[in-house]
């Protein structure tokens, strides 16, 4: 087994150590049937204020529309929209709305739009983290590691929460899909199941990708990704295009499973289909998968932008000119919708977090 050789720090010893802002696809017009509401949160997870507007409001839990779910410790502001009831002033409703009152939350603008907010309608999230209990030690080699992921970016990986409480959300789904077991009668669950699946694939996928050094680099077949644009096209002169990726511009992309995901060409192809087989057999059921999603390209490298890390250390109890015992990090940075914190911080240090027996 390869030897981790990572430094070791803590996250979320409070909530004030991991500070999170969503950063909006759009503002809001002023004009239209949903109330698009901004609010900061402490302590709590986004499904549950969500049920507490829904029950304030006299309305369906399952109409207050979500960009992003967002982590429970932490401070994080977010945006979420409300439907205006069809006999009710918007300005009536825009009160109550203002009114009402969560422990924990704070509303800070309440505009109205014409749509309801879906999964995945935001630019990114903005990150202030603070990371504690750091050698004093490793602190140099850790600063080194964020200014190298802020010229080349990390490993796209899904984080842990991708895949429940239990880690087991792809086995279950695996049971359902796969072996014909029952699967979940809410909609919204299976769903949630069958992304957890796919998340599953696209992490053994990059961890082959990331083996073989490929990861960040485009090769012919590969997918590529725009990330200026977002558009997808086929490597076909790997030369042209490793120089576009050495500079940024394009990235490979992995599969996020469907029936009807492009698929890429040569090698990329073969590790995919590799995949694919260990997973799922040459007996899987794609038609079960339609109304959980048709599939989609996700780019192999994560792009992390507006960098900035800064330390400070402290000694014993005495103080002073006692030695100095450990160190921690103020850490910033800015990822696309779908990138996760833990997945940069994880590129850098072994992560404990305060519910971690480690």
């Amino acid at each position: 087994m390869e030897q981790d050789n990572r430094a070791t720090g803590s996250i979320k010893n409070s909530a004030d150590d991991f500070i999170v802002d969503e950063v909006p696809l759009y503002e809001p017009s002023g004009v239209g049937s949903h109330l698009y509401v901004r609010f900061r949160k402490r302590g709590l997870t986004t499904d549950f204020v969500v049920r507490g507007f829904a029950q304030a409001l006299d309305v369906s839990a399952r109409d207050i529309g979500v960009a992003g779910l967002k982590d429970k410790i932490a401070v994080t502001t977010q945006t979420i929209s409300i439907p205006v009831p069809p006999r009710e002033p918007a300005g009536d409703f825009e009160q109550r709305v203002r009114s009402v009152a969560i422990d924990g939350v704070d509303i800070l603008d309440a505009r109205l739009h014409a749509n309801k907010l879906k999964t995945g309608h935001l630019t990114g999230n903005r990150f202030d983290l603070v990371i504690r209990d750091i050698a004093p030690n490793d602190i140099a080699r850790v600063v080194a590691r964020f200014e190298e992921i802020a010229r080349d970016g990390v490993p796209n990986a899904f984080g842990e929460q991708r895949f429940g409480m239990r880690g087991d959300n792809a086995d279950v789904a695996l049971k359902w899909l796969r072996d014909g077991g029952p699967g979940p009668r809410d909609a919204r669950q299976r769903r949630f199941l069958w992304s957890a699946l796919q998340s599953a694939i696209f992490n053994d996928v990059l961890d082959r990708r990331v083996a073989d050094g490929t990861w960040h680099r485009a090769i012919a077949g590969d997918l590529l990704v725009k990330h200026d644009s977002g558009a997808v096209f086929l490597c076909a002169d790997e030369s042209v295009d490793s120089e576009r990726a050495a500079r940024g511009e394009v990235s490979a992309t992995g599969p996020m499973a469907g029936v009807d995901m492009r698929k890429p060409e040569g090698a990329p192809h073969a590790i995919e289909e590799a995949v694919e087989q260990k997973y799922l057999g040459p007996t899987f059921n794609w038609a079960a998968t339609r109304t959980l999603g048709a599939g989609a390209r996700r780019p192999l490298r994560l792009w992390v932008k507006e960098v900035e890390a800064s330390t400070n250390t402290y000694s014993g109890p005495e103080g002073g000119d006692s030695p100095i015992i450990g160190a921690s990090m103020r850490v910033k940075f800015m990822l696309p919708k779908g990138g996760y914190a833990t997945t940069v911080l994880s590129s850098v240090l072994r992560i404990v977090e305060p519910n971690d027996s480690a």
